[in-house]
């Protein structure tokens, strides 16, 4: 009965996340004397889930999966978690995780913790630390169902590599109606994916207009980072809504999330407390975002973002 973790991937490539939870259920299974097996769909080379813990890997290869639909994926991992006898089953916390774990859940007639951070600090009963009360608490929580389903908080646990490699199975499971048909995907292929960015570049209405956000691209690209906005930049238009972060935005765990020129409304912080390490930059030294940043510069962002650039760029040419 291995613990069973769903590894996601894009393109055929793994996302950060996939690692991350393949770690994470490693260490589920050391503490439970298991073995750990990976379900992955349309993955192109899985061998590298064995430098993270996973001892064998299913792998499903279908056509009629290369776009994400919820229903149709939540199936396929609730028929690897049957195949395999799993008890515990290990997701990521990411946007199509969101999605696909609840109908798991019910399939599974599982128990579902959301948001964990650590791993289980009692397997009898098992139980789990999360975050609560959108990441301003933990709360300890014991799954007391059969299955237990667990929903890793990206960016909390790390990646963890493991020597060892990993057995490989064709898997081909039963494939549902789907009900919901995707005709197109639009992606910006050439930025860093702010759901895996280590570092997230933010700007705010302070910037004062679109045309100003040079300095903010500029600043990612030297910090190798993802670009986002707050909420009124993107209902401005000014940024396009997929940079929109915040409670109603994309949430973001990056190990560093620099604000400029946002004040630090609830509905921002709450969708980006999950960030190590928060640094911002305003006019403005009452602005709530310093009560939550770890580091502040009380300043223009028109006169500190052109210095921080060059102090930057000097570092790296020295390196």
């Amino acid at each position: 009965m291995s613990v069973l973790v769903y590894t996601e991937s894009e393109q055929g490539k793994f996302k950060k996340v996939a690692l991350e939870v393949a770690s994470y259920a490693k260490a589920v299974a050391n503490q439970l004397g298991t073995t750990v097996t990976a379900v992955t769909i349309n993955a192109s080379d899985a061998s590298v889930l064995g430098n993270y813990g996973v001892d064998k890997v299913l792998n499903v290869t279908n056509a009629q999966l290369d776009a994400f639909n919820a229903k149709a994926y939540a199936d396929v991992v609730k028929q690897a978690a049957e195949k395999e006898g799993a008890k515990v089953v290990i997701v990521s916390s990411s946007a199509d995780s969101k999605y696909l774990a609840p109908l798991l859940a019910v399939g599974l007639h599982a128990g579902y913790a959301t948001n964990v951070v650590e791993a289980p600090s009692s397997t009898s009963p098992f139980t789990v630390k999360r975050t609560a009360f959108t990441n301003k608490a933990f709360n300890m929580t014991t799954i007391n169902t059969d299955v237990k389903l667990v929903a890793v908080s990206n960016n909390s646990f790390g990646l963890v590599e493991n020597s060892g490699s990993a057995s490989a199975e064709d898997f081909a499971p039963a494939i549902p109606e789907f009900g919901v048909h995707v005709q197109s995907v639009d992606k910006a292929s050439d930025k860093v994916s702010i759901a895996d960015a280590e570092i997230v570049v933010s700007a705010g209405r302070g910037l004062k207009g679109p045309e100003n956000w040079g300095m903010i691209e500029e600043l990612a690209e030297v910090l190798g980072a993802a670009t986002a906005c707050s909420k009124p930049v993107s209902d401005l238009g000014w940024r396009p809504h997929s940079e929109h972060v915040g409670q109603t935005g994309k949430p973001v765990a990056s190990n560093l999330y620099i604000a400029i020129g946002i004040s630090g409304a609830i509905q921002h912080l709450a969708g980006i407390n999950a960030s190590k390490v928060k640094v911002v930059i305003n006019t403005d030294p009452e602005a709530p975002f310093f009560k939550a940043a770890d580091y502040g510069v009380v300043g223009d962002a028109f006169e500190v973002v052109p210095a921080l650039i060059e102090k930057l760029k000097a570092f790296k040419a020295q390196q």
